[in-house]
């Protein structure tokens, strides 16, 4: 089973396209554990209603506002699968993500594998693609994330469970940077 972790922070607005697209993952063995970050608007009353649509989803919500790299440790804690994925609020998914990525890394038998993505603006529309290197280590990562956190799957069989830094900006980046010493080379997956 995949974990798939999901930090909201006043998300109202883009979190139902977030759900959509892992109700359209063809790899059906999920579970969706969001955090919410102390929201102020609607961002909760839409979470829950996709909860009685689908007992895969969890909704934890914190006290206080503490930022992603908060969110992210707490539904991490909660995480049955083996498998890890990230796909935060404001982030699309396409349909065969995480049935590719899954059988790359068992094929690789590597224990963290990340894609190339596209960035949008909040209508949709394309504006660029981000092609990631074949190879990522920790010395060709040390002065610059070149992960896209929602491209990022890792494997708690072979690395644990392992936790992102209680930072409020680039807790992905210091998640990885700890990852690379348990496995030392991250494996790119090239979707084409």
């Amino acid at each position: 089973m995949v974990s798939i972790i999901t930090s909201s922070y006043n998300s109202s607005s883009f979190i139902a396209e977030t759900i959509e697209s892992i109700f359209s993952q063809t790899y059906p063995y999920w579970e969706l554990l969001i955090t919410d970050d102390c929201s102020t608007d609607r961002s909760v009353e839409i979470i829950e209603q996709y909860i009685q649509k689908d007992s895969r989803i969890k909704l934890f919500r914190l006290e206080k506002n503490c930022g992603a790299g908060v969110c992210r440790n707490r539904s991490i804690s909660e995480a049955n699968g083996r498998f890890i994925a990230f796909c935060d609020s404001d982030d699309r998914w396409r349909p065969e993500k995480l049935e590719k990525q899954l059988a790359f890394m068992r094929e690789k038998d590597c224990a963290l594998s990340y894609t190339s993505y596209m960035t949008c603006d909040e209508s949709g529309k394309i504006s660029s693609i981000v092609i990631g290197k074949r190879r990522e280590t920790y010395f060709s990562m040390r002065c610059d994330n070149r992960i896209g956190c929602l491209t990022a799957v890792y494997d708690t069989e072979k690395v644990g469970k392992v936790f992102m830094p209680e930072l409020r900006k680039r807790q992905d980046w210091g998640l990885w940077l700890v990852s690379v010493f348990l496995y030392s080379v991250f494996t790119f997956l090239f979707f084409d």
